[in-house]
């Protein structure tokens, strides 16, 4: 069988490809500007985990081409080193150095040594992680808990204020991970991030594509108070559902201003069902910490009227197509995903399993709240409501 030729890519190609990738672009939409396969472009994005590798820059400090160029001339003439220094205004050790190492004054060319520097040039730096082992211990003690990086980093810096050698910062922790040439972090890490892909893909990204009900008499979330827009008080939740295979579902809450995340066993989708799971819920909850629920435009909605009835709690809707306007919810439920992965039927989990799911994401700490805890904060809320 013929094998197939290797396709090779000029930099401005590769420039650009990076380009669309950070914007979002799939691996399909780049490789269709080149007229090649995707899996041409993924070889070239894969090398460094979907993270683009920094511009090589030449140090300020070293010989210039010009420069090699009037000392290739003046070797022909046979001019001593110190004054081709002189003229350089460089070190006569710089010079007689640089000659010596590219083919002597016999040999030098002005190109060749130029090449021959930028090659050699080429040293990468060597990987706090794969340096610190203890701090790589902890590092992949965290992930294996599920943390993110961010929250490790901040974490870190929070415990060990003063000490320097304990601080990692979240981007290295990721390229560390993607990167598997930096050996510091193995790849089966990899699986506990919340995003559990082999390649860094751009913030840009998205597949996500919505499907929504109509709501009689919805709310719109544009009437809500401000003092719910604003975070200022706790007591106003978000809420969605999750959905595992089999048909299967449950109720993801999550409070605005302090982050805690409840999970509501749900035995079918259909509105009644949902909006009784929800009352239950809520019945467990002082009224001063909970006043209101935002949720989407899906028809488990549909008895929003009777939720309120029956627990005096407002409910909001979002716009049409609009899911990141309870970006809160959204979050969480793809931070929950590391504890109930796609394909998984969740309708096997009870509701203290699930309270046990609930618990761990609460226990993280998060950089929104300066990296307290979901729990700690909620809990300050519950002593001041009390």
């Amino acid at each position: 069988m013929k094998q197939r030729p290797r396709i090779y890519y000029s930099d401005s190609q590769k420039a650009l490809m990076w380009e669309r990738w950070k914007q979002g672009a799939t691996l399909h939409q780049i490789a269709g500007l080149f007229g090649r396969m995707h899996s041409s472009v993924h070889r070239i994005l894969a090398e460094t985990g979907g993270i683009r590798p920094p511009r090589r820059r030449r140090s300020s400090r070293a010989l210039r081409l010009t420069e090699r160029e009037e000392i290739s001339r003046a070797v022909v003439t046979g001019e001593s080193i110190r004054l081709i220094a002189a003229r350089l205004e460089r070190a006569p050790s710089t010079v007689a150095r640089e000659i010596r190492r590219n083919g002597g004054r016999a040999g030098y060319r002005a190109a060749l040594a130029d090449q021959a520097a930028w090659d050699r040039a080429l040293r990468p730096k060597t990987c706090k992680l794969a340096e610190n082992r203890p701090l790589a211990r902890i590092v992949s003690e965290k992930l294996r808990l599920q943390w993110s990086p961010e929250q490790i980093a901040g974490w870190l810096k929070h415990t060990y204020p003063c000490d320097q050698s304990c601080h990692v910062s979240h981007e290295t922790i990721y390229r560390s991970l993607f990167i598997q040439a930096r050996g510091a972090l193995k790849k089966e890490l990899l699986q506990h991030l919340r995003r559990t892909r082999g390649m860094r893909r751009s913030r840009h990204h998205t597949q996500k594509t919505d499907i929504h009900g109509k709501i009689i008499d919805a709310v719109s979330i544009s009437e809500r108070p401000a003092t719910v827009e604003d975070r200022a008080v706790p007591g106003h939740w978000e809420g969605d559902l999750l959905f595992g295979s089999r048909n299967s579902q449950i109720a993801t809450l999550v409070e605005r201003k302090t982050r805690y995340v409840m999970l509501v066993k749900v035995d079918g989708k259909d509105t009644e069902t949902v909006v009784n799971a929800l009352i239950k819920s809520a019945r467990k909850l002082p009224q001063e910490l909970y006043k209101s629920l935002t949720w989407d435009r899906g028809k488990e909605m549909a008895g929003h009227k009777r939720f309120t009835l029956a627990t005096d709690i407002e409910v909001y809707f979002c716009n049409p197509q609009n899911p990141w306007q309870r970006g809160t919810n959204e979050n969480t439920n793809g931070l929950l995903r590391q504890y109930l992965p796609k394909g998984i039927d969740v309708s096997t989990y009870s509701q203290a399993k699930l309270n046990a799911v609930a618990r761990r994401l609460n226990e993280r700490p998060r950089k929104t709240l300066d990296f307290h805890t979901p729990a700690e904060m909620f809990n300050q809320a519950v002593a001041f409501t009390g």
